[in-house]
C-alpha cells in the first residue's frame, strides 16, 4: 500500500481547485485493468509549471474550476477531469454525460467521448472517484463499502467493466454516435482514483481485490464510540469537495469543530472523514498527515 506520497508534491498549491486538479493528475487508481487510463502517460512535461502559474495567478485558472463546486463530489470530479482533458492535455471533448436511450428507456450514459490527440483516435472514458471502507467477511467474502454502504467496490468494478465500458458496443449507442459524425468502435478507458480505508485493528487481515493496485492511497476507519475527544484534538473534519486530498490550512485545528463532527456521527449515524494535521516548521501551515473515517457503531448495517 502507498502512504500519501503525493503530499509533498501537492501541498505547495494553495488554491484548492489547483491542488485538486494536481491530485487528479497523479493519484493512483483503485481499479487497474487493460482499459485503465493513466494521465501521466499523456500529460505534457511542463504541466506542473502550468499549475504553479495558475496557483500564483488565480485569474488564469480555467473558468470551470473557479465556479462554485457542486454539492455532489462526482459532479465536481467531472469538472476536474474536463479541465485535465482540455486545459492540460489539449484534447477535444466530443460528448459529455450523453444518455443512450431506446424506446424511452435509458440504457446508460457516456461520461466522456474525447479525441486523443496523442494517439490520433476517439476514446470513450468512464470516470469515478471512490472511497471504500474494508469490512472483514466473517461468514463470506471481505467487502469494501462506501460510506453509504449501498455502494461497494466489487459492484462498482463489475458495473464499470461489464456495463459502462461496453455501452459503445450497443447498436443504439453506435447509431447515436453516427448521428454526430463519430465513427465506431471506440476505445474505452476507465479512470477511478480514490482511497481504501482499513479497519483500525491492525491484527485484522482483510483481502484487497486483485484489480486494485498495491500502490493505492489509503487510511483507516474506526467506530466513533471507540474515539476520545483527545484522539481528535489535532484533527479536522473534511467536507466535500475537500475529500480530494491532501488538506492544508494556515490555522491550528479547532478541537470544537472536531468534537461537533464526532457528535454528528454518533447522533445522526453519518460517517465522517477526518484529517490529522501537523504544523510544518518551514511554512507554518498545518498539513495533512493521515486521514480516517469515523462511523457509527451500527455501520454498515443501517448506512
Amino acid at each position: 500500500m502507498s502512504e500519501n506520497t503525493d503530499t509533498c508534491l501537492l501541498l505547495p498549491f494553495r488554491h484548492p481547485a489547483v491542488r485538486h486538479l494536481a491530485w487528479t493528475c497523479t493519484a493512483p487508481q483503485l481499479l487497474h485493468c487493460s482499459q485503465s487510463f493513466e494521465p501521466a502517460r499523456h500529460l505534457p512535461t511542463n504541466y506542473p509549471e502550468i499549475l504553479r502559474d495558475w496557483d500564483h495567478q488565480p485569474e488564469r485558472i480555467p473558468k470551470i474550476l473557479t465556479e462554485t463546486p457542486p454539492r455532489r463530489l462526482g459532479f465536481y470530479f467531472e469538472r476536474l477531469y474536463e479541465s485535465l482533458l482540455t486545459d492540460l492535455l489539449g484534447w477535444e471533448i466530443l460528448l459529455k454525460n450523453q444518455q443512450v436511450q431506446t424506446e424511452g428507456r435509458t440504457l446508460g450514459e457516456l461520461d466522456f467521448v474525447v479525441f486523443n490527440r496523442n494517439e490520433n483516435r476517439i476514446e470513450h472514458h468512464e470516470i469515478a472517484i471512490k472511497f471504500y471502507l474494508g469490512v472483514p467477511g466473517h461468514d463470506g467474502p471481505d467487502r469494501w463499502y462506501g460510506p453509504n454502504a449501498r455502494d461497494r467496490l466489487d459492484l462498482k468494478t463489475d458495473r464499470l467493466l461489464n456495463q459502462q465500458t461496453r455501452l459503445t458496443r450497443r447498436p443504439e449507442t453506435r447509431h447515436l454516435l453516427a448521428q454526430r459524425g463519430i465513427a465506431t468502435p471506440l476505445v474505452s478507458r476507465v479512470f477511478m482514483p480514490g482511497y481504501l480505508f482499513y479497519p483500525d485493528n491492525r491484527s485484522i487481515d482483510i483481502s484487497v481485490p486483485s484489480t486494485t493496485p498495491v500502490n493505492h492511497l489509503h487510511g483507516t476507519w474506526h467506530y466513533a464510540s471507540q474515539i476520545l475527544q483527545a484522539d481528535i484534538a489535532r484533527c479536522v473534519p473534511l467536507h466535500k469537495p475537500h475529500w480530494i486530498g491532501p488538506w492544508i490550512q494556515t490555522t491550528e485545528p479547532d478541537p470544537a469543530a472536531a468534537e461537533a463532527a464526532l457528535s454528528l456521527v454518533i447522533q445522526r449515524n453519518i460517517p465522517q472523514l477526518f484529517a490529522e494535521l501537523d504544523r510544518d516548521s518551514a511554512s507554518g501551515a498545518w498539513t495533512e498527515q493521515r486521514r480516517f473515517f469515523l462511523v457509527p457503531d451500527s455501520w454498515p448495517a443501517n448506512a
